[in-house]
């Protein structure tokens, strides 16, 4: 249970391809995850993977807040995936506004295919297998090119929609989702 340092764009750990985790290093990975929970949390991400911590094995972890989701959807609790992989669904393109822990500060707006249907295993060496959408399916997609040496500018295709977060919300061109207050949960609960 450590907070690492995240690592920046230009490290070169972030250019890699990740490793398969194998038998051999499962021991490890319950200890690896803790240190990219922690990490993760201390930044205020939504995912991580392990490359951003300096470690080059093929794992992400995420949990997403249903304030960040679709109305009506349950809030995504912490999430393992080890040796992840993706298989989009259909021709459909979202465009999504994307951040990373990597490149703080920045954003940009991405396309990424709508619907993905994802496998991995979790910590205890279950399969995950499921098919989502909306962001749930950005944040997989953002995490896992982690594995493959890939921040989102590289998945870009008009770098008009790149820049630091601050002055393109407001300059209007994009808008952050606001987490509830304690005073709106107050509210909510009357």
């Amino acid at each position: 249970m450590t907070i690492r340092p995240i690592l920046r764009a230009g490290h070169p750990v972030l250019r890699l391809t990740a490793a398969p985790v194998t038998d051999s290093d499962v021991s490890e990975i319950a200890l690896l995850v803790e240190d990219m929970y922690d990490s993760m949390c201390d930044a205020g991400g939504a995912g991580i993977a392990a490359p951003q911590i300096g470690v080059s094995l093929r794992v992400v972890i995420f949990e997403i807040p249903a304030y960040r989701l679709d109305e009506g959807e349950d809030a995504i609790p912490l999430q393992v995936l080890i040796n992840p992989t993706i298989e989009p669904l259909g021709d459909e393109v979202a465009l999504g506004w994307e951040g990373c822990l990597s490149l703080p500060g920045m954003r940009g707006e991405v396309p990424r295919p709508a619907r993905i249907r994802y496998t991995g295993l979790d910590l205890d060496g279950q399969l995950i297998d499921r098919t989502v959408e909306g962001f749930h399916a950005l944040v997989v997609q953002h995490e896992v090119d982690h594995l493959d040496g890939i921040l989102y500018p590289g998945r870009m295709t008009d770098m008009s929609r790149f820049g630091f977060t601050q002055e393109l919300v407001e300059g209007g061109v994009c808008t952050l989702p606001v987490p509830p207050s304690d005073d709106d949960e107050e509210q909510e609960d009357d």
